[in-house]
């Protein structure tokens, strides 16, 4: 049974929130902060709120689209069990050259594991209006534009006030004149994608939710790295975009995946709704921080304490690796587990087609 054709993702309201609405409201944070003197680097309620809150919680929500859940294990055991084994591998081998060297290397994973989540959310709406080929191409390479062109104007002008994961992790030297010719490139398709847009407004519904998407990536990406001059305004528009539209498929995907009882007694993580949903990834993401700055960091004795560890660099080589294996195993991950033509149960566990379209267990 085919999905049925739709401008939405989740629905109106939702869509709204958790694409406009973010941006939104990453850009008004920014904004009263300036205005409250907030400068610099990025206070502790903020980091507690858009970092703890936001970003290394919506990593942990991959659980319950993989690890929560028996069957899914059993579908593609190779891919779920081999993700972490190899990421982990590959990070204690970086770690091995050095630590800036891993930091490098996570960074640039990372970017490109945010430019594709933003791409995958418009390729998810061009496939649910049923788009064309070539419209799923151009909505493709606007969202690249809206996010490369910042990130290479970013790579000609370093440093800047602010670094990804830490200091020097982007690699430097990149000529000025390389960033100008970046942000050109990128207002020729964006304003391309927008002409294609007017001259084709008869040609069905107006695709609302793409807008939001492609407006919201371009305020973030331009906003919060082109015009952002510190830590706190790059970090609440970094990440905010990229946690709560994940957070909504996650939860969306969990109430549908729980209607068929696929988690067992975690399930109830779902039925109470969610304050359970949300809390234990509040909770998990805080146990992942308080070892991280116990054993790694030293930064934020306010709110994990101050007994820290010292630990020599031969275990911090097989220890950061670890703490950041639920980072990286999702950036692997999620390239594969929302592709609704691998899994024929995704879209109705998304609500995009009837529960009875799910197909049995085998």
């Amino acid at each position: 049974m085919r999905a049925a054709v739709s401008r939405w993702l989740f629905g109106p309201a939702t869509d709204v929130s958790v694409f406009a609405g973010s941006a939104l409201v990453s850009a008004l944070v920014v904004v009263v902060g300036r205005a409250l003197g907030l400068f610099g680097d990025t206070p502790l309620w903020a980091w507690v709120v858009f970092v703890l809150g936001i970003d290394v919680a919506h990593v942990w929500a991959t659980l319950y689209r993989v690890y929560f859940d028996k069957e899914e294990l059993a579908r593609r055991p190779v891919l779920y069990a081999g993700a972490p084994l190899v990421a982990f591998g590959l990070s204690v081998a970086a770690h091995a050259v050095s630590a800036g060297f891993f930091w490098r290397c996570l960074a640039y994973v990372a970017v490109w594991h945010f430019i594709r989540q933003q791409v995958g959310w418009m390729t998810l709406y061009g496939r649910r209006a049923k788009d064309d080929e070539a419209t799923l191409r151009l909505d493709r390479v606007a969202i690249w534009a809206a996010t490369l062109g910042p990130v290479v104007w970013w790579h000609a002008h370093l440093p800047r006030p602010f670094w990804w994961f830490k200091e020097q992790d982007f690699i430097s030297g990149l000529p000025p004149v390389f960033g100008d010719v970046a942000l050109a490139v990128h207002a020729v398709v964006l304003v391309a994608w927008v002409g294609r847009l007017v001259l084709r407004r008869t040609n069905g519904p107006f695709p609302v939710g793409k807008v939001l998407l492609l407006g919201a990536t371009w305020v973030t990406w331009f906003g919060g790295i082109v015009l952002a001059r510190d830590d706190f305004a790059f970090t609440v528009m970094n990440v905010t975009l990229h946690g709560v539209p994940y957070l909504a498929l996650v939860w969306a995907y969990a109430k549908g995946r729980n209607a068929e009882g696929g988690y067992g007694p975690l399930g109830m993580l779902v039925r109470f709704g969610v304050p359970a949903f949300f809390g234990a990834l509040l909770l998990l993401a805080f146990a992942e921080e308080f070892l991280w700055d116990t054993l790694v960091w030293h930064e934020r004795a306010a709110l994990f304490g101050d007994a820290g560890l010292d630990l020599g660099s031969g275990l911090l080589t097989l220890l950061v690796p670890l703490l950041s294996l639920p980072q990286t195993t999702h950036y692997v991950l999620d390239g594969f587990v929302w592709k609704t033509r691998d899994d024929p149960a995704l879209a109705p566990r998304l609500g995009w087609q009837p529960a009875s379209a799910v197909p049995p267990s085998t």
